[in-house]
């Protein structure tokens, strides 16, 4: 038992004395291939500090004095705008271009247009009828169009009128808007 425990040992410690004339020859190459020096680290750019100052403006974080939201809505209460009230209706989830005249219909001195959908779905309008996403009111209803007048933002918080026409489509082409 004395031999086997003397014998292990040995054998691990003679393991770590073989060649190692290989390892020497690459620790050698890898000495070779390395470049001596180090290049210099680049110059880092003058920083140049800027003073951002807006004390004299407010804060966005500030809630807006009373009297600029007063100036703002008397700028707007003499302009044109929809009325955020009114019950939107199915057709005013598409845009013009999705909408397609397929045909009228008559009855009683009343006409209405039959308009596809982008979904496929037909739907009968008049005159008072709205459509479009820009609050669009059918204002005439004729054999080979429908007039309707939309209310575009001008961008300074008012509303401009379009007059825009969605006329007849045969069933092989496609609408043309104007």
């Amino acid at each position: 038992m004395k031999k086997i425990a003397i014998i292990i040992p040995l054998l691990f410690v003679t393991g770590c004395f073989d060649d190692t004339s290989d390892l020497k020859v690459h620790i050698e190459q890898v000495q070779a291939n390395t470049p001596k020096s180090i290049p210099p680290m680049p110059s880092v750019p003058v920083f140049n500090h800027f003073d951002y100052s807006v004390k004299s403006l407010r804060s966005p974080f500030d809630i807006p004095r009373p009297e600029a939201i007063q100036e703002k809505i008397q700028q707007m209460s003499g302009c044109l705008s929809p009325d955020p009230r009114r019950r939107k209706q199915p057709l005013e989830k598409f845009s013009l271009s999705d909408l397609t005249m397929r045909g009228t219909l008559g009855e009683l001195g009343i006409t209405w247009a039959l308009v596809e959908a982008s979904d496929a779905t037909l739907h009968r309008v008049a005159v008072g009828n709205y459509l479009g996403l820009y609050h669009g009111r059918i204002t005439d209803v004729s054999q080979n169009n429908v007039k309707v007048i939309e209310l575009i933002p001008d961008g300074a918080g008012c509303w401009v009128e379009r007059e825009t026409v969605v006329a007849m489509v045969e069933s092989g082409s496609e609408g043309q808007r104007k």
